[in-house]
Formats: structure tokens, C-alpha cells, sequence
């Protein structure tokens, strides 16, 4: 019995780790960073064809990614143990269900992010490092410890913790950071607060009672609305115009219908603003970041332009 029991409160603990780990953020992520990896091939200094890759930087970039994912997003689980004990979507999180100690996670957060640097540090190099680095500061401190309850920003400044993930990816492969890199990067810049802020329409009552000023507590549904639809009209155009930095067709025909289906749920939620189809919206976008990532990789190895 105590073999037994010892073994299904192992599992459970293992499966609240994973949990405080955000595996989904984890997934999308190292996707960006592996498809702007490959990406970047064709814009190597070096003498280089498409995906003609080093597979151990591939998998030590996979690593460093995913383990620097997994602490900062503990570290965010740690720091906000408080008000997710408030919200109904979040009080059955590890932490405030009392399943895991909050000082456990922060020290599994402290060390997880410590070491992706050090094994990037040995194995990719300097500028991928870096761009790791930032990333959990982005994501640590500039969103999680300050803008998240001080201003109405938060997830657009804080937004820039994802694009370092694929500048990573992108520097890796050329180890630097070019101006076709840093623009691959910002996608998910633009990406992120025009997507959030669905989310946070949905849940705005909820990070109400906890006093987050996320966009829609601030200004309300309706104008958040509108505050999305403008960004992902910015969005679309901006993405279209990687080509003239490099880009091929196939990324371009991807970006266009993907980036246009996003606008044309974005415009629908300007009319109909509801929790309901605001939570419909962020999951049909939800995709997008992956789709036109992965277009970016596959770009470079059926490369056709005009």
C-alpha cells in the first residue's frame, strides 16, 4: 500500500510541476524558436543552404528554450499565487490549492531559469543567450513584477518576452541578430496583445475583483474591441511586408490568409463584444502564431519569389 501510494503521489506531484510549468506557453514557444532556427538558414552569413542545420545546436536550443520557458513560468505561478487564490480560473492552480509550497516553485522557477542560460551559454552562443536572458527578464520582471498590476501595457510590453524566443531560434542559426531576425521576432510582438486581450475580455470580471488593470477593466469591452481590431489591421499589412526584407511566397500566401481570418473574427468582435464570442475569437486565433511560424520555416525550404 505505502509502494502504491507513494507511486500515484509521485505522479501527482509530477503533474503539478508540469502544471506551474505552462506546457502549452512551452509548446508554442520552442516552436517559434526551432522555426525561425530553420528560418534563418537561407540567411546565414556562412556559405549555407536551406535547413542544412548542426542538429545538436537544434537540440541544445530545444532544451535551453523549453527549461528557460518552464522556470519563468513557475516564477509567474509563484509571484501571483495571491491573486490566483481570487480568481475562479486560477484557484485550483497547484499553489493556491495548497498542493504544491510556493517556495518549492520558487525555487524550482530560480533554478530552471538559471540553468537554460548556463547550457546555452556552453552551447549555442552569446547572442542567443542573451536573447534567452531577456526573455525571462521580459517575462519575470517587466510583466509579471511590474506592468501586470501597475498599468494598462502590460501585455503589450510584455509581449516582447515571446519574441525573443524566436530571435534565440534565429540567432542560433546565424549567431547575430539581423534586422530580418529582429522583424521575424516582432511578429509575436504584434501578436500578443491583440490575442490576450480576447482573453481578458473573457475574464474581465475576474481580474477585476483582483484590481489587474488588463485593457478591458480599464476601458471596457467595447473599446477593447476596437483597440484589438486595430492592432491586428496593423498586424496583417506588417507581416505582408517581410517579403520586401526576404521572405518568400509561400510565407506571404500564408501570412495573407491567416492574418485575414484573424482580422475578420477581430472586426466581428467589434460588433458583437461578449465574453462568449470573445472567447470564440481567441481560440480560432489562437493558431495563428504557430501557422505563420511554421510558414516561415517551410519558406525557406520551398523559397519562391517574384
Amino acid at each position: 500500500m505505502k509502494n502504491g501510494k507513494w507511486r500515484i503521489n509521485g505522479v501527482l506531484l509530477l503533474k503539478d510541476y508540469i502544471e506551474v510549468s505552462k506546457p502549452r506557453i512551452v509548446v508554442v514557444l520552442v516552436i517559434t524558436a526551432v522555426t525561425s532556427f530553420l528560418g534563418a538558414t537561407r540567411f546565414d552569413s556562412t556559405p549555407t543552404v536551406a535547413w542544412d542545420i548542426n542538429i545538436w545546436k537544434l537540440l541544445f536550443l530545444i532544451l535551453s528554450g523549453t527549461i528557460a520557458s518552464m522556470g519563468s513560468s513557475a516564477l509567474n505561478h509563484y509571484y501571483d499565487r495571491d491573486i490566483d487564490r481570487i480568481m475562479e480560473r486560477t484557484s485550483n492552480r497547484p499553489i493556491p490549492a495548497g498542493r504544491l509550497a510556493a517556495r518549492n516553485v520558487l525555487i524550482y522557477g530560480l533554478a530552471l531559469s538559471v540553468i537554460s542560460v548556463i547550457i546555452s551559454w556552453f552551447t549555442l552562443n552569446p547572442v542567443a543567450t542573451l536573447m534567452i536572458a531577456i526573455g525571462i527578464f521580459f517575462y519575470v520582471i517587466i510583466y509579471t513584477s511590474w506592468l501586470k498590476r501597475s498599468n494598462s501595457s502590460n501585455i503589450v510590453i510584455g509581449g516582447f518576452a515571446g519574441s525573443a524566443a524566436s530571435m534565440a531560434g534565429w540567432a542560433t542559426t546565424t549567431g547575430s541578430m539581423d534586422i530580418l531576425g529582429f522583424l521575424v521576432g516582432w511578429i509575436v510582438f504584434m501578436w500578443t496583445p491583440p490575442h490576450f486581450w480576447c482573453l481578458a475580455i473573457k475574464t474581465r470580471e475576474e481580474y477585476e475583483s483582483v484590481k489587474v488593470p488588463m485593457l478591458p477593466v480599464i476601458i471596457g469591452n467595447e473599446k477593447t474591441a476596437k483597440y484589438i481590431l486595430i492592432n491586428t489591421a496593423i498586424l496583417l499589412p506588417y507581416s505582408l511586408s517581410l517579403y520586401f526584407f526576404g521572405l518568400g511566397l509561400v510565407y506571404v500566401a500564408v501570412a495573407a490568409i491567416s492574418g485575414t481570418l484573424m482580422l475578420i473574427y477581430h472586426y466581428k468582435l467589434t460588433k458583437n463584444p461578449t465574453p462568449q464570442f470573445a472567447w470564440k475569437a481567441y481560440k480560432v486565433t489562437a493558431p495563428y502564431l504557430v501557422i505563420i511560424f511554421v510558414a516561415i520555416a517551410v519558406d525557406v525550404f520551398f523559397y519562391f519569389r517574384l
